[in-house]
């Protein structure tokens, strides 16, 4: 990890060497449906010369659905209806692909098209199998290009924004750093367009309550589905993957020597690398149950232990033996994740209760811990 905060202003080739660069909609598609090209050019100009310079870089890229919502002529930017998302996001997709193969190819970069589902990463196997992916086609000098499958994702399975997917493509590609191009330059102690008195926070070292507090969930454009909070949700993930993350301005040309040259932005600063399975457990976006722990067994899974049951106080939600649930302190703030060694059903029948106390209720020799540390990642 890069110490010295200046040495990262701009992710330099020299400081990171894979980056993913998250492209909004609102930057990449105007307000009546067409391409941004010339601002897109600029932005690619300086992909060109990064990785020329040695740096590797995976594009994430919104447009597919305003693209498509301007060639169908539907109504609300082609939102009005999951169908009509769903419809507009299948014709635009095409162009938004043929967009980036023309701008990377005019510099003789070959691009890829990855669309994946929130699925596709939350499933242990089809993660490794999409990181597997992207590592070789980075390895062949490619420039992968990737945006979720909306023309499949419902409501219920879809990431919503590309803010999260960016971080978990970062964790995917494991990136050393990601940048999210947005219509705000940054994270601000106040939403700047209702409060003149908020500032511009230029580094944050750990994301707790106070910054979350600073959220806005609002998108400026209107355009696209994220907000300050979603972009805080990627820096949670792409920063306990151990990867940088910043939220800098997209709304001038060559955005990332802007960056580069005046520092003006966020900056998230990297938590220490986990194991690639502790990793990807702790930026899952979807769980199946939840436990709530007391102060005691709150203390003992900082300190490295297993989950036992006799320090559970509530268990919610269904789920079955190596499903992955959240553990919640006793302030309902989220500690940990891991993997049940228990459904749901035993579970609450054990909860509160000591080790020979479990083995009356459920017979024969019962599992020592509900959730083991080696299934477990503190958050």
């Amino acid at each position: 990890m890069v110490a010295d905060l200046k040495a990262l202003t701009g992710f330099p080739p020299q400081s990171v060497r894979r980056l993913i660069v998250k492209v909004g909609s609102a930057l990449l598609v105007a307000p009546e449906g067409s391409v941004r090209r010339a601002w897109l050019e600029s932005l690619v100009g300086e992909i060109a010369a990064r990785k020329a310079a040695g740096q590797q870089i995976v594009i994430v890229s919104s447009g597919a659905i305003a693209l498509g919502a301007r060639r169908l002529a539907l109504p609300k930017g082609g939102r009005a209806t999951l169908e009509d998302a769903q419809a507009a996001a299948a014709v635009g997709q095409i162009a938004l692909s043929q967009v980036w193969a023309d701008l990377l190819g005019a510099h003789d970069i070959a691009a890829a098209q990855m669309l994946v589902t929130l699925g596709d990463l939350e499933d242990r196997r089809r993660y490794l199998n999409a990181s597997a992916t992207l590592d070789r086609l980075i390895g062949l000098g490619v420039v992968p290009v990737v945006n979720e499958n909306d023309s499949v994702a419902t409501e219920e399975i879809r990431f919503g924004d590309n803010d999260r997917l960016a971080a978990r493509i970062g964790q995917a590609a494991r990136a050393d750093a990601v940048v999210l191009l947005s219509d705000i330059d940054g994270l601000y102690t106040a939403n700047p367009h209702s409060n003149p008195d908020a500032t511009l926070i230029p580094l944050v070292e750990r994301i707790d309550t106070a910054v979350l507090g600073m959220a806005d969930a609002n998108s400026a454009s209107g355009m696209g589905s994220g907000g300050m909070v979603s972009k805080l949700q990627a820096a949670q993930i792409a920063t306990g993957a151990g990867a940088h993350l910043a939220i800098i301005s997209g709304r001038i040309d060559a955005p990332l020597g802007h960056w580069q040259t005046s520092g003006r932005g966020t900056l998230f600063r990297a938590a220490s690398r986990r194991g690639g399975r502790k990793t990807w457990l702790a930026g899952r976006l979807t769980v199946k149950g939840k436990l709530r722990v007391d102060i005691g067994a709150a203390e003992a899974l900082r300190r490295g232990r297993s989950l036992l049951p006799a320090g559970i106080t509530a268990s919610e939600g269904r789920y079955a033996r190596g499903d992955v649930i959240d553990i919640l302190g006793p302030d309902g703030a989220v500690i940990a994740r891991g993997l049940a060694q228990y459904d749901s059903g035993d579970a609450e029948r054990i909860i509160g209760k000591r080790s020979d106390e479990v083995a009356t209720l459920l017979g024969g020799t019962p599992r020592a811990a509900i959730v083991h540390r080696d299934h477990m990642v503190l958050l």
